[in-house]
């Protein structure tokens, strides 16, 4: 397997024989182009540069909406051109998924860090505030990585070993249980997890 670039579309669920529902986030994967090949001898190391969403108007030197690269096999033969769509999932298992997770906007420590808040009553005025946040003269500053306020979601993540449940070759549609990073209508990175 190399990768595959998809869209997500949004989550649904998957009836089994036995009656069990299992969730599954739907993703459709058009075919990609292949439009770069990365060897050893030149880039000192071997991927595939994946093409996805053919622009309109390409230019001469952007031609596709978003490119991605991924690592490329010893024993698989590719050239640049080639079309890769949902067969390169065959037979596999389970894969990794890279996405951009839904920007949340400024919040405080307890949504952001699942911090507890304080006391209610009794004339406590710390109900939501993150507390001492550091040393007095020494070392006379805050550590860095230090828990506060700030910026949450819309960050790179990947999410490692999602089982495949259902592919439709027909229609580009790949079914992976459960929830994966991104927002409806937001670009996925597919590939083979790194354990494996």
């Amino acid at each position: 397997m190399v990768g595959i670039i998809g869209t997500k579309i949004g989550m649904a669920r998957i009836i089994q024989e036995d009656g069990r529902a299992i969730p599954v986030t739907v993703v459709e994967c058009p075919p990609n182009t292949v439009t770069q090949i990365k060897d050893g001898e030149k880039d000192g190391y071997t991927s595939l540069v994946l093409g996805y969403g053919e622009l309109k108007k390409p230019t001469k030197t952007k031609k596709f909406r978003f490119i991605r690269e991924v690592p490329l096999e010893n024993d698989a033969e590719y050239k640049k051109g080639d079309i890769i769509d949902t067969k390169v999932l065959e037979g596999i298992e389970s894969i990794s998924v890279t996405g951009i997770s839904k920007g949340k906007g400024f919040q405080g420590v307890i949504k952001r860090h699942n911090f507890s808040r304080g006391p209610e009553t009794h004339g406590s005025h710390h109900h939501r505030e993150p507390g001492s946040i550091g040393a007095c003269a020494k070392p006379g500053r805050v550590h860095k990585g230090k828990k506060l306020p700030g910026q949450m979601g819309n960050a790179k993540i990947t999410r490692h070993n999602i089982p495949i449940v259902h592919i439709d070759h027909s229609n580009n549609l790949v079914c992976l249980k459960g929830a994966i990073p991104g927002f409806k209508g937001c670009y996925i990175l597919m590939k083979k997890p790194n354990n494996l």
